[in-house]
């Protein structure tokens, strides 16, 4: 008798007791409350979620028709922009203002929709550039000169150094 669906804007519970009344409990009638009287509230409910879920709907078909109509307006405006600076290039006032005017690139969408086109894979832009060069993919100490190690380890054999020649010494006497 009643949608058990995901969409069904009453609770489990709700449906749970509105079942135990249009059956075992169908000829009971308490002050204020039988099972005409919840199924007549059960169906307001269900007449009001199927006006918000028409009302979202229309909202959003609204906030599509206005992202449209941005982006058309800034395509018009950045060539009027265009137009402008080419026309004020020798009227200095008039260029100042026009190169002071910066208008974004592209429309501006919702802050979800670019998420979720920046999660999606196949819609994401290639990487511009050269690649990342490949780094050795051992760990930092992987010849075992860990600094533990290297103040336990003993000393490597070095070169030997030779001693720096003797630097000749003026006498002031001379």
């Amino acid at each position: 008798m009643f949608d058990a669906t995901e969409n069904d804007p009453i609770s489990p519970a709700m449906r749970a007791l509105l079942e135990v009344f249009s059956t075992e409990l169908s000829e009971v009638k308490f002050p204020d409350v039988d099972t005409e009287v919840l199924e007549e509230a059960a169906g307001r409910v269900r007449a009001q979620a199927e006006a918000v879920a028409r009302a979202q709907a229309a909202l959003e078909a609204a906030r599509l028709a206005l992202a449209d109509s941005q982006d058309a307006l800034l395509q018009k405006g950045q060539r009027a922009l265009a137009y402008a600076r080419v026309f004020a290039e020798e009227d200095i006032d008039l260029s100042m203002k026009v190169e002071a005017i910066t208008l974004p690139k592209r429309g501006v969408r919702s802050e979800s929709s670019a998420v979720e086109a920046s999660q999606n894979d196949e819609t994401a832009p290639r990487r511009r550039g050269r690649p990342p060069k490949s780094r050795p993919s051992a760990p930092l100490f992987a010849d075992g000169s860990a600094p533990e190690a290297a103040a336990t380890a003993p000393e490597p054999a070095t070169a030997p150094v030779r001693p720096a020649p003797p630097v000749p010494v003026r006498s002031e006497a001379a």
